[in-house]
């Protein structure tokens, strides 16, 4: 989940995202209590405050039983291990992100990209990857890095901001079953219910999904909302539901999926 605050000059905003206008601590724990989340990886806002992750460590110090984070990092920044090193020293941190977009090379080899991972992998602490149309990096990087536990966001899978949702959504499936022989490489399937053509509770996503973790194991699959960032498209409640409703999973793989794999990758 992000959270965030709403924009001011205190803690202002890099870009303004078509989000709603603030999701704060109260109105995140609020909406997780309603539906029976215990917990919650915080993901540091990069739209809103780009690599500063003071406000999801001051919800974290706030409800010290309920939230972790994970903060963003700069491949190109020449302090990148020092910053990890201090972030990961703190307390209710579990990992950093990296985007890989934008103006970041799509080399497996960049050497600042390896350096991040390299360094993760000697504090023992994972890395997210926002990869969307990047998965063949990712194999790449998985192979170069195999002591670093590589957490693929968004399903790999590029997600729509409003519905509906494009008529080939999983057309990158391949691609996410193709990282299964990469045993450090882990799926978060997070916003999948965005990639849905059908309404509540979503049903033609359980193909799929079931695909993934045939190919990958329940163990290296993790469930997750992308709330805020899917919240045009369907709700934090309508993001959860669906995986507690389904008969599609057994009892003990929606609690390795929901709970069981997360506390073990992220040591939580």
């Amino acid at each position: 989940m992000h959270t965030y605050e709403r924009n001011h000059p205190g803690r202002p905003w890099a870009t303004t995202p078509d989000w709603p206008a603030e999701v704060n601590d109260e109105q995140m724990v609020a909406a997780m209590d309603e539906v029976g989340v215990d917990g919650t990886i915080l993901m540091s806002s990069f739209s809103m405050y780009q690599y500063d992750p003071s406000c999801a460590v001051e919800v974290y110090n706030k409800y010290l039983d309920k939230f972790r984070a994970i903060r963003p990092v700069d491949p190109e920044d020449p302090g990148v291990e020092d910053t990890i090193a201090e972030w990961v020293g703190m307390d209710g941190t579990v990992g950093i992100r990296v985007f890989l977009r934008d103006d970041v090379t799509d080399d497996p080899a960049d050497p600042g990209v390896n350096k991040v991972l390299a360094c993760a992998a000697g504090h023992c602490t994972p890395v997210n990857l926002l990869c969307w149309g990047r998965l063949e990096q990712v194999a790449g990087l998985a192979q170069r890095n195999p002591d670093t536990t590589l957490v693929v966001d968004h399903i790999g899978i590029r997600q729509p901001y409003h519905p509906p949702a494009p008529p080939d959504a999983w057309a990158d499936l391949p691609k996410v079953l193709a990282l299964a022989p990469d045993k450090n490489v882990v799926v978060k399937i997070s916003g999948a219910c965005t990639l849905s053509h059908e309404p509540f509770p979503y049903d033609d996503i359980w193909e799929p999904i079931g695909r993934i973790i045939d190919a990958l194991g329940i163990e290296r699959c993790m469930w997750g909302t992308d709330w805020t960032r899917a919240a045009a498209v369907v709700n934090y409640e309508q993001s959860v539901k669906p995986f507690l409703m389904t008969d599609k999973l057994s009892d003990s793989d929606r609690a390795a999926l929901m709970a069981g794999s997360l506390k073990k990758i992220y040591g939580w």
